[in-house]
């Protein structure tokens, strides 16, 4: 089918400093004021599971290698960025949630940077098209908010990118040298840069990217030198190399990447428009377009290979790519199909921003996490009033919050016994040695009756997940002889707090 005439407009001039300046401050500005009611939202799961609490070893003891956390192949970056915020400022949740902040505000203004650098001659406006859709993405939203690695090596992959198709191939090797030290697995960006560059003989240039590969190595002698391994633990090695790689896993998991892009939060109404703009114009044919193609692919599949757990916000580098794509997409539209499919598109992302669709999502994909934290947090100042003496028995995170006031949820260190689920047969083990305070609450999202209706989902879950399932409050009453004293619901989600009489 021949390719039709794709209109060209000629390039615009180039910004000046000042404007990428005031528009720079104006995107960390939205992205602040849309992100106000949860500035002071406590940690959640892997913040202070990991992130927060090696931040705070680096920032008050000096210790690159956390003690307050397990060792792990993630490198320090992210760390040492907050542990400098915190130096300038003091520790607090707030200051943590802005410094994430500020990196979600460069990453739409890079974005939109790299838009026009992909659309140029594209008609309408397809960079604020693509950073509007971006802001308002329920994943990009989220980890705005989370001081985890995704959000920073989100910026820096697309950064990398932008001064790798502008030439500047120094200064791509540069930054991709932040990003493996920032997370590993950005080691791909480089990678991808080198063999490019290698397959059009420029091979002299294509070895500035064994900068990265070799600060990345660095890295992991480091931590060989004072952990003994490679990837920092023997569970983590396990857990995120050979895990993932198992025949049923593996295929599962890239099929839920894929569900992910190609479906979820309406992602399907812009794959229309780039499907029929690949089809029928030549916007996509040229070469930053199949590097940008290329790397995205090659990113999907080292997300998939390389890591146990099948987290969306993994792919968050891919979706301003994507976005990109969809708005230069919707340039064969005419003006008023293009107007209304774009505001069809971001109401869908809106919408997914509240509402979880039926099927097993990790919490921190949606509003979904604030509800979480909330119940939490309720329950960790119930606690704290009511039983401050009390040992409590409960799981992870909960566990974890309330040990140390760092994480937003006590004023005081509470006791703990922790668990490892709430599973039917982990509580009945309790019976053994009855807990004083035992907490229990929905640690896995799953709205509607999935699993009832179709059980075989259900038993492939145990089988390779090992997820057994979660017991209600009635089974621990009738089973460990405990009364419900509080429980709050918020949205599906659910937290009770059962004791034994005084």
């Amino acid at each position: 089918m021949a390719h039709a005439a794709q209109p060209r407009l000629p390039p615009a001039a180039p910004a000046r400093p000042r404007d990428l300046w005031l528009l720079g401050l104006a995107l960390i500005l939205i992205v602040v004021l849309t992100h106000l009611p949860y500035l002071e939202l406590p940690l959640f799961w892997d913040e202070l599971g990991q992130f927060v609490p090696a931040a705070l070893d680096l920032y008050r003891e000096g210790r690159w290698i956390p003690h307050s956390a397990h060792p792990n192949v993630h490198p320090p970056a992210l760390m040492a960025y907050l542990a400098l915020v915190w130096k300038i400022s003091g520790y607090s949740i707030i200051t943590t949630r802005l410094a994430m902040l500020l990196v979600g505000g460069l990453t739409v203004l890079v974005t939109f940077l790299l838009a026009i650098r992909l659309c140029r001659g594209v008609p309408g406006a397809p960079a604020f098209s693509a950073i509007t859709l971006l802001i308002v993405s329920p994943l990009f939203y989220t980890q705005s908010l989370l001081a985890q690695l995704d959000l920073p090596a989100t910026l820096l992959t697309l950064w990398a990118l932008l001064e790798f198709l502008e030439g500047r191939i120094r200064r791509a090797a540069l930054v991709s040298t932040a990003l493996v030290l920032t997370k590993e697995t950005g080691v791909a960006v480089p990678l991808v840069f080198a063999v490019w560059l290698w397959r059009e003989d420029r091979r002299r240039q294509a070895a500035w990217f064994l900068l990265p590969v070799a600060a990345l190595i660095g890295w992991l002698a480091f931590l060989y030198a004072r952990t003994g391994y490679w990837l920092g633990s023997v569970d983590f090695e396990r857990y995120n190399l050979y895990y993932p790689l198992h025949p049923v896993r593996f295929p599962l998991a890239l099929l839920r990447r894929l569900f992910y892009l190609f479906v979820d939060n309406f992602h399907f109404i812009g794959w229309i428009a780039i499907l029929i703009a690949w089809r029928r114009t030549r916007v996509y044919a040229d070469r930053a377009w199949r590097v940008t193609a290329l790397l995205g692919l090659v990113h999907v599949v080292t997300v998939t290979v390389l890591g146990g757990a099948v987290l969306e916000r993994y792919l968050l580098p891919v979706l301003p790519l994507l976005y990109i794509a969809m708005a230069a997409g919707w340039s064969v539209y005419s003006p008023r199909r293009r107007h209304w499919t774009e505001a069809v598109a971001v109401l869908g992302l809106l919408a997914s921003l509240f509402w979880t669709r039926p099927l097993p999502a990790p919490l921190e994909n949606n509003l979904a996490m604030v509800d979480f934290i909330r119940l939490q947090q309720e329950a960790a100042q119930y606690l704290q009033q009511a039983s401050p003496a009390r040992v409590v028995t409960t799981a992870w995170p909960l566990s974890e919050a309330l040990r140390s006031p760092d994480f937003g949820y006590v004023r005081q260190p509470i006791p703990v016994r922790e668990i490892p689920d709430f599973s039917p047969q982990t509580l009945l083990s309790l019976n053994r040695r009855k807990p004083e305070t035992l907490v229990i609450y929905r640690r896995d999202w799953n709205p509607g009756p999935l699993y009832e209706w179709f059980p075989a989902l259900a038993r492939l879950r145990e089988r390779y997940y090992g997820f057994a399932g979660e017991a209600w409050p009635e089974f621990v009453e009738q089973q460990l002889g405990l009364t419900q004293t509080a429980r709050w619901s918020r949205r599906g989600q659910w937290l009770a707090v059962l004791q034994t009489p005084q």
